[in-house]
């Protein structure tokens, strides 16, 4: 399937999942919490695009879900919010998504071959499974995802649906947070796709941003998520605890799933990687060790 059919089919499936949430939200119950009458529509979205994805057998249908349902939520809430919200920090916020948002997916679009290709971590995930990998591709791949997005969301919602008056030094900073963060990724994914076009078997990529992070796409996705946890605590000083729900969420899931997962193939396929574990931090960037330490053995006999 040529990458144009492919892009056709994914722009179909996700047409047809904001229609189902849209109905959702226009026909259905009124749960009588706006949050929650979200989340609901968000998931009847999601089980849409997990549809299509059995449809095609290709989980990555669901890649782009991770940036195109933020800006949603928030025109959503904006709109069905109270009057008298900030404008000035909820349009700080919508620059700062949107921004994000749009070279999120436009990164994935540049790189994404087509539903010729799903991602390893998928097929990966699903041979693990064996005879549950329907549930693994639900749960797992769908869901949870949408979940954590949600719960990373959640202080935008607090932001552009409360009128207490906000913290303005700390919207400038979660701004400049954002930014920053979107800039390293940018930084990253722009260095990661030169090195793939030219890069050797068994070549590792440790310049650049990637000489300060083995993942600096990683660690500037996170940063992106405490900015929009700042700009909710902004919004609503007092409830700062649970803002951090979803940066923990995300944390969690970088430190204890995607990483992991990213580093064991490296191991696998790069003979030269453990040199680059030694030298270079494996999530928050600093400069680089200059040698190489001695492994333990070594310094046994010395």
């Amino acid at each position: 399937m040529s990458r144009t059919a492919s892009f056709v089919r994914v722009v179909l499936a996700y047409l047809v999942a904001f229609g189902v949430a849209a109905a959702w939200l226009w026909l259905g119950p009124d749960t009588g919490h706006l949050w929650l009458d979200t989340l609901i529509a968000d998931l009847w979205a999601t089980l849409v695009i997990f549809g299509s994805s059995r449809l095609y057998s290709n989980s990555s249908m669901y890649d782009a879900y991770w940036s195109v349902i933020p800006p949603a939520l928030l025109v959503y809430w904006w709109a069905a919010g109270d009057v008298g919200i900030d404008a000035v920090h909820c349009w700080v916020i919508a620059l700062v998504l949107g921004v994000w948002a749009v070279r999120l997916t436009a990164n994935w679009a540049i790189g994404w071959p087509g539903l010729d290709h799903e991602d390893w971590r998928y097929r990966l995930l699903k041979q693990r499974a064996g005879r549950a990998a329907f549930v693994v591709d639900l749960v797992a791949i769908h869901v949870i995802p949408t979940i954590q997005v949600f719960l990373g969301m959640v202080p935008v919602y607090v932001a552009v649906t409360r009128h207490d008056s906000t913290i303005g030094w700390l919207t400038a900073l979660a701004a400049v947070v954002g930014s920053a963060a979107i800039a390293l990724e940018y930084v990253a994914d722009a260095q990661l796709r030169r090195f793939t076009a030219h890069r050797t078997p068994g070549s590792v990529l440790d310049s650049g941003v990637w000489a300060w992070s083995r993942h600096p796409n990683y660690f500037g996705e996170f940063g992106f998520w405490v900015a929009m946890a700042l700009f909710g605590i902004a919004a609503a000083p007092a409830d700062w605890w649970w803002l951090l729900v979803g940066v923990v969420v995300m944390l969690a899931m970088f430190l204890g799933a995607s990483i992991p997962m990213m580093e064991r193939r490296s191991l696998s396929r790069r003979p030269g990687y453990p040199d680059v574990v030694d030298r270079v931090s494996r999530f928050v960037p600093r400069p680089p060790r200059r040698t190489r330490p001695p492994h333990s053995a070594d310094r046994i006999r010395g």
